[in-house]
């Protein structure tokens, strides 16, 4: 194992050397937390690809894939027809607001009255997002390294607080673009065909298992709707997505860099699938179908290649653990703790501060989101070390983020008549609905965030009617907004677009 040791910690330290040189480019509020607003197509459409593509869609992908067969494709299938949505009808208009969190796209829509409440919700979905990242760090180094849970915990998640503590949405990006690369080699095109060959080929894999493995439904129709609910409309809404998409340069970008990336996900749930596909024929026995992944690196593939597909895995579990990391400091600081320090002050937008990075109120931003991401940081590594149950606590994210936000979020993107009043009372009754019902049917069960968004629903469309529409200086400003009117940050300099 003395050369997969050595791909791995030279992926590592290349990690935090990339956290190093992005410090050096985070000198503003924009810097730091949107790497500027100024991606190109090339670098938005890899760190898109790479924040999405997490542990659970590559250890994950492949259990489903030995579960199920190609129908485990599913899982990881809708996450990419989230993106492809978002980018398509979504993401230009996003990208115009020229803000720094979801809550705050809402107080500009409903008049600056919505967003504490949204932000809480937020907070705690990109924290228990976070939070299931890294435990995955669990499984990757106890293969690699054989140590403990706590230890492999505190590694991994060290690693990933310190460059993101470092460059923010800079150091993030790099790395990003790094492991995207590392995916699309170690998962792609080495792991893929190798454990295709291994299995005997597909002629082989037909005739070893049943035929129901080859059925693209065969994970069933009520798991796939689900899954749509869950994760194609929880793309469509999550912070840890939302600030990617403010990173990019233009329009375009936004739209066809996010096409790109979606593309690239449909791509890699099927090559999981079949991964799992031809581990179920090698393993036939496995305790666990998550554990298909490991064994199937761990003893098919040659020293050196090993290194690198255990590297790709690990890439996969730190793009995303990064993602909801400043996801969740971001809404911490901006939504929460300046709105209680009373910092800011009406709709927000923009940068909000005087040009060399700081605020209004003479506070460095750039210092005081780098000291969140640190807090946010050592907190979810100690609830990782303290939580067991990670397809639960993910589950809980998921339906609180759906149940809660989806109804507002999109209700002010396409329904003039909402309000700010109706869009209080979807979070309250959504979130309220989804945590009573997962208390009656259970935390795996489908019922909540069924019952739960069509309760967020109903509350939105009745309250809305219900009260004064939203006042026409409001929706007037909303819509310059959208239009791309809003004035850009004093800070932004002219510099060239990185592709």
């Amino acid at each position: 194992m003395a050369v997969d040791y050595i791909v791995i910690v030279v992926y590592l330290a290349g990690m935090l050397a990339m956290g190093w040189w992005g410090m050096r480019r985070a000198k503003s509020k924009s810097e730091f937390l949107v790497a500027g607003r100024r991606l190109g197509p090339g670098m938005y459409s890899g760190t898109m690809a790479a924040i999405v593509l997490g542990g659970a869609s590559t250890i994950g992908g492949v259990g489903l894939g030995y579960q199920y067969g190609l129908s485990g494709a599913w899982m990881v299938v809708t996450i990419g027809l989230g993106i492809l949505a978002l980018s398509v009808f979504f993401s230009a208009r996003i990208a115009r607001l020229k803000v720094y969190t979801v809550s705050e796209m809402l107080d500009l829509r409903y008049g600056g009255r919505a967003g504490l409440i949204s932000g809480v919700v937020m907070w705690a979905y990109t924290l228990m997002l976070a939070v299931t990242s890294t435990i995955a760090y669990a499984t990757i180094f106890d293969v690699l390294f054989d140590v403990n849970r706590t230890l492999a915990i505190v590694l991994g998640g060290s690693i990933v607080v310190a460059y993101s503590t470092l460059g923010g949405m800079w150091s993030i990006t790099l790395t990003d673009m790094v492991q995207f690369v590392v995916k699309t080699i170690g998962v792609l095109l080495l792991l893929l065909p190798i454990a295709v060959v291994k299995a005997g080929g597909f002629g082989e894999m037909k005739a070893q298992l049943p035929t129901e493995y080859f059925d693209p439904l065969g994970i069933g129709g009520e798991t796939i709707f689900t899954y749509v609910l869950i994760y194609t409309f929880g793309m469509l809404i999550g912070q840890d997505i939302w600030q990617r998409v403010f990173t990019a340069g233009s329009d375009r970008t936004a739209k066809w860099g996010g096409t790109v990336a979606g593309t690239y996900c449909l791509v890699y749930a099927v090559a999981g699938a079949v991964i799992g596909t031809a581990a179920k024929v090698l393993y036939p026995r496995l305790a666990s179908p998550d554990d298909a992944f490991a064994t199937i690196v761990k003893d098919e593939l040659p020293v050196g290649v090993r290194g690198l597909v255990l590297a790709a895995a690990l890439a996969a579990v730190m793009s995303t653990s990064s993602g909801a990391l400043i996801a969740c400091a971001t809404v911490a600081n901006n939504d929460i703790w300046s709105r209680l320090r009373g910092a800011v002050r009406g709709p927000r937008g923009g940068d909000g501060h005087d040009g060399d990075g700081h605020d209004g109120d003479g506070h460095d931003e750039v210092k005081g989101n780098r000291a969140f991401i640190l807090v946010m940081g050592v907190a979810v590594i100690l609830i990782a070390i303290a939580l067991n149950d990670v397809v639960e606590a993910l589950t809980v994210a998921y339906n609180l983020l759906v149940g809660g936000l989806l109804v507002p979020i999109l209700g002010g993107l396409l329904w003039k008549r909402g309000t700010a009043q109706g869009a209080l009372a979807a979070v309250a009754v959504g979130g309220l609905a989804v945590v009573g019902l997962m208390a009656a049917y259970g935390i795996l069960a489908n019922e909540p965030v069924y019952y739960g968004l069509l309760a967020s629903l109903a509350v939105y469309v009745a309250v809305s009617l219900a009260t004064r529409p939203t006042d026409e200086a409001t929706l007037t400003a909303w819509r310059e907004r959208l239009a791309g009117r809003a004035p850009e940050p004093q800070s932004e300099p002219a510099v060239p677009t990185p592709q």
